[in-house]
């Protein structure tokens, strides 16, 4: 058995010191690791980069991490990145992967911030403008990213670990005008096609938590404001 606790959109702005550290003290007792997926911070600046090192700090487990837009926001991934590692030995990854022993097995988590662009028969299409072509392009760029991260990890079980949506199933409860900018097709068709056990993703809030791939994978939408919990915990055989 395999016991993954996962959260997204926690959000720590400077005010938030010790917010989530009371419901963390046990999470090693309950989880083999801990992912997160994105929007860690309000805005991507450091100090609250440092936030986040503190509440996720030495908590017993492997801590592993995705950037979401919020982290993005200040310019400073590079530096956020560094604080959460440096700080709290928080692995982000986007593009690649991690692999680790668990109960005789080895899992391998591979992470990617994921786009937006909407989903098969809604989406946006590389045609036109520039400035679309860019935008359709970088959705491709990362998919292909998280598909290359899952495919390269030879392990017993992988997980597959976005901030944004990879299948509309999630996304239930949110506007349907936001569709598009809330995920896209293509991250559902990398988790596909590695034979992903379980995909996990936040960024819609008012979303749903639970969705399934066309090709059958478990998708779980672990945003907080959706799981109402400082994670959730989901057992993989």
């Amino acid at each position: 058995m395999i016991r993954i606790a996962a959260v997204g959109d926690v959000h720590l702005g400077e005010d938030a010191q010790g917010r989530l550290r009371p419901a963390l003290e046990h999470v090693s007792e309950r989880a083999d690791v801990l992912l997160l997926a994105g929007d860690l911070t309000r805005h991507g600046t450091p100090a609250e980069a440092r936030i986040v090192a503190h509440e996720f700090h030495d908590l017993g487990l492997p801590v592993y991490a995705v950037l979401g837009n919020h982290d993005y926001h200040s310019d400073a991934v590079d530096e956020v990145t560094e604080i959460l590692f440096g700080e709290s030995g928080i692995r982000v990854l986007e593009g690649n992967g991690a692999v680790l022993p668990v109960n005789g097995q080895t899992v391998g988590i591979a992470g990617a911030k994921g786009f937006g662009g909407g989903f098969e028969g809604r989406c946006a299409s590389a045609f036109g403008e520039p400035e679309m072509k860019k935008f359709v392009g970088h959705t491709q760029e990362v998919a292909d990213r998280l598909r290359s991260a899952l495919e390269a990890l030879d392990v017993d079980v992988r997980v597959a670990l976005m901030h944004y949506a990879p299948i509309p199933d999630t996304l239930h409860g949110e506007p349907f005008e936001i569709y598009p900018f809330l995920g896209a097709y293509q991250l559902g068709e990398a988790v596909d096609e590695a034979e992903t056990a379980l995909a996990l993703h936040g960024h819609a809030h008012r979303g749903c938590e639970h969705g399934v791939t066309p090709g059958g994978v478990r998708v779980r939408n672990v945003a907080q404001p959706v799981i109402r919990s400082a994670y959730a915990l989901y057992d993989l055989e």
